[in-house]
């Protein structure tokens, strides 16, 4: 995108972390802000931030698991301004411990609001911005799916979390590699953040009832919060660099947006050992004392 003032962005998650500081950019650019959150009371206080901002905003409130609803979304987004032009499918949560040990509606969770979720941005969004690009030559849009470097690497005792931001990476290159099929003024990006501190480790706090498990946390899940919880909130790089990121990578028509690129290590690691048919390498050979915490606290506990 070359230019974003006057033009309409919808973003998910937007309460609070990428999401909320994606809307104070887009607000600073002079975008109309239709802001997304299942959290009312967050979405209510972020909103107030952002029209405090002077840009027109629209709260929404909504569960992206949920695919009616996010088709309320889009319907209620192109009656206000019209379709899109920068879409951010950023909701999410995380949930970890061994994979054999996450329960049905553990998958159902994750699965729903992270992958789910995406799809059903990009299958609301797309269509109306492509009907756009056809009648304007001038129309030019830009779609973002948060995935995650657990979407390029496979850390151990995060499995359903893995499996969740890999397929919203594979969804991404998807996307890219369909858009270039029938246009060139729709792009669109991955973001693959790394430890970054946000409100994600806190996101049972939005988990449905219907999904709340009756039984208490595992063994392995309590350490994979424990750990998930240090790793975040010690995170050298803010939301709101990240946030500019991707609005660097709109502006710049570039697919891959990383948080961290120094941990690209990890992932030619993984794609070597896939090219020459090794086994999985370990993800924790730059970190190796954090990988033996792990194995003896799940050891200790198994």
């Amino acid at each position: 995108m070359k230019t974003f003032k006057g033009k309409t962005a919808v973003i998910t998650g937007a309460g609070s972390g990428f999401g909320l500081e994606a809307s104070h950019i887009a607000a600073r650019l002079g975008m109309n802000v239709v802001m997304a959150d299942v959290q009312q009371d967050a979405l209510a206080k972020a909103a107030a931030e952002i029209e405090a901002l002077g840009a027109q905003v629209l709260p929404f409130r909504l569960d992206v698991a949920r695919a009616a609803e996010v088709e309320a979304l889009g319907a209620t987004t192109f009656k206000r301004f019209g379709a899109p032009h920068f879409v951010f499918n950023n909701a999410g949560v995380a949930c970890g411990g061994l994979i054999w040990e996450q329960t049905l509606k553990d998958w159902e969770w994750i699965v729903g609001v992270n992958l789910m979720g995406v799809a059903h941005g990009v299958r609301v969004f797309t269509p109306m911005m492509l009907a756009a690009a056809k009648q304007d030559p001038g129309y030019e849009g830009h779609i973002v799916n948060t995935a995650s470097m657990a979407g390029m690497v496979n850390m151990p005792n995060s499995g359903s979390y893995n499996v969740t931001k890999h397929g919203v990476v594979a969804m991404s290159e998807s996307l890219y590699q369909d858009l270039a099929l029938v246009t060139t003024q729709i792009h669109c990006s991955v973001l693959c953040p790394y430890f970054v501190p946000t409100g994600i480790s806190q996101s049972e706090r939005n988990r449905p009832a219907e999904m709340v498990e009756d039984a208490k946390p595992t063994a392995s899940q309590l350490i994979a919060k424990a750990m998930s919880d240090k790793a975040i909130s010690s995170g050298k790089v803010s939301a709101a660099q990240v946030a500019q990121f991707v609005f660097d990578a709109a502006a710049e028509e570039r697919f891959y947006v990383f948080s961290h690129p120094h941990a690209l290590g990890v992932v030619q690691a993984r794609l070597e050992d896939i090219m020459q048919g090794r086994n999985p390498s370990d993800p924790f050979r730059d970190r190796p004392q954090v990988g033996q915490q792990l194995r003896d606290a799940i050891r200790n506990t198994v």
